[in-house]
């Protein structure tokens, strides 16, 4: 990635050639970017956000839009007793030492306020619901402790900003028409952003507008250029930048040359943005970058155009590598079983699939929580969805040894009789049981006994790239000998994570991402404007 301040340095003489000015630009429109306009315009800063696709929300809108913010005012409505120091309690035992204790710090001190503030809007709420953290560690909620969005009326009338917000994944992958009724989950979350910033009247939005570089004047970021219908748009930024406008994960190069992965195709990041443009333009202008390896990664299933959806909540089945052996627990939190799919080398390319083996007593629905696939038959002529009435015919259709399946197969249905599985122990942990839905001693291990036998191609996903630009507690961007790029902010996949390599919980990226938004908003508030 790319140092070099001087390339974005303007020379003084060009300085007021502006197109527009405000007192804070928001780069993205996801849950951390509109948290962090909608702070900054509350207190009366005139706030532009700038999206680069024509619809907000970014990855945000595709999500279920938990929000893991502990010690919050929708937790204790909700009956739930947590607190910022129980969360650091658990946080810590996580991600430890990965990343810095005063970024940690930071999000968990200033989750409970950031919800307490976007509550003190009428369009926004939130309520509890059971969603449990993802590892067994000291101050771990089996139950769980995320929040989620209120689901958000339909409006009687149409509405500008919320006829923008991107459709749901299944709708805007297969094409499909918009659903009628409530915007619901991530949709909500940014519906309800939308209309908190559009009620400050210190919000501005401006779609089709791509950030390309940050303009520096000495060593401060005074704003930025963006490309619009074809143009070159200059932004002026009194206060300063905020960047939120995701990770890399559809920049297939980057991809290959951060990750050692062959492309961009299986990544669940909304098209048409993410391709690092934010990254990139904070690293031309000075900024530390750190975790570029790193994704929120998770299962998927391939679909015949190539792409590949998220993957979650099994309820039958097991996950068979190219030898026909089990290699992990399918039951594990999606990042986690991510991972144990890069440590086997299992579904990280084209030609090393996983297979999803399960059997006939679920008909043609798949045992798992996945965008519905369209068109069965488009997934069996493209040789992603394999069936035999044999385990023997199944082994030879997908290409593993018939005899490791067999007694793959045998092995587990043994495991299922007894209720232990003493490979992977799958079944014993809260996260296994939440999903659960068979009637055996142990509801997560459903024998694979009953043909026809299935297989589905599964890879290995994300939710976006979770490595950028280093920050502090204040969310400002650091430079590589750890002082601050006055008047740059980021927030989300946009950073460097404060999880670091791990996923604690259910909502840490878009919680997280929104609390920093709120506190560089916070922090602006506080900044001199730039003189003209």
């Amino acid at each position: 990635m790319p140092n070099t301040q001087n390339s974005t340095t303007q020379n003084t003489t060009t300085q007021n050639r502006w197109d527009q000015e405000c007192d804070v630009l928001v780069a993205g429109s996801g849950g951390g970017a509109l948290t962090g306009a909608y702070s900054a315009a509350v207190r009366g800063l005139d706030t532009l956000v700038i999206e680069k696709t024509g619809y907000f929300g970014g990855t945000t809108a595709y999500a279920g839009a938990g929000l893991w913010l502990p010690g919050n005012q929708a937790q204790e409505r909700g009956g739930v007793a947590d607190s910022a120091d129980l969360g650091r309690a658990y946080f810590r035992g996580v991600v430890g030492d990965a990343t810095p204790h005063e970024l940690q710090d930071a999000y968990l001190d200033h989750a409970g306020e950031t919800v307490a503030f976007l509550e003190g809007n009428a369009h926004v709420r939130f309520e509890y619901r059971a969603f449990p953290d993802y590892y067994a560690a000291p101050g771990r909620f089996e139950a769980g402790r995320a929040v989620f969005p209120v689901d958000l009326p339909a409006p009687e009338a149409p509405h500008a900003l919320l006829g923008a917000v991107r459709p749901p994944a299944w709708a805007e992958r297969f094409g499909l028409p918009m659903p009628d009724g409530p915007l619901t989950d991530g949709r909500a979350l940014i519906g309800r952003l939308l209309l908190a910033l559009e009620s400050t009247g210190h919000g501005r939005t401006l779609r089709h507008t791509a950030l390309r570089r940050l303009i520096v004047e000495g060593d401060r970021v005074v704003g930025a250029e963006a490309e619009q219908d074809g143009g070159t748009v200059r932004i002026r930024a009194r206060r300063g930048v905020l960047l939120a406008a995701g990770g890399f994960e559809a920049n297939a190069e980057l991809r290959r040359q951060w990750q050692n992965l062959p492309g961009a195709d299986w990544t669940m990041g909304a098209p048409g943005g993410n391709t690092g443009d934010a990254i990139t333009a904070a690293a031309e202008a000075g900024a530390a970058t750190a975790l570029l390896d790193e994704s929120w990664w998770c299962p998927s299933l391939r679909f015949p155009d190539g792409s590949a959806a998220f993957t979650l909540g099994l309820h039958g089945g097991i996950f068979v590598d190219g030898s026909g052996r089990r290699f992990a627990n399918e039951s594990l939190p999606y990042d986690r079983m991510g991972r144990q799919m890069l440590a086997a080398k299992a579904g990280t390319t084209h030609d090393n699939p996983v297979w999803w083996v399960f059997d006939g007593r679920f008909g043609d629905e798949l045992p798992g929580i996945t965008v519905v696939p369209a068109d069965r038959k488009a997934f069996t002529e493209a040789g992603l969805w394999r069936t035999a009435d044999t385990l023997y015919g199944l082994a030879e259709r997908i290409g593993v040894d018939a005899g490791a399946l067999r007694t793959t197969v045998q092995t587990f249905n043994s495991y299922a009789a007894d209720g232990v599985d003493a490979d992977f122990h799958r079944g014993e942990d809260p996260y296994d049981r939440f999903f659960a839905q068979g009637d055996a001693v142990n509801p997560c291990l459903v024998p694979i006994e009953e043909g026809p036998f299935h297989a589905v191609q599964i890879v290995l996903g994300d939710l976006g790239t979770k490595g950028g630009v280093r920050t502090d507690a204040r969310a400002r961007v650091l430079r590589e000998d750890g002082s601050a790029v006055p008047g740059l902010y980021a927030a989300g996949n946009t950073t460097a994570s404060v999880a670091g390599p791990v996923y604690p919980g259910p909502g840490v990226p878009i919680g997280s991402a929104m609390v920093f938004g709120h506190i560089a908003a916070s922090d602006m508030v506080q900044q001199r404007a730039v003189a003209r």
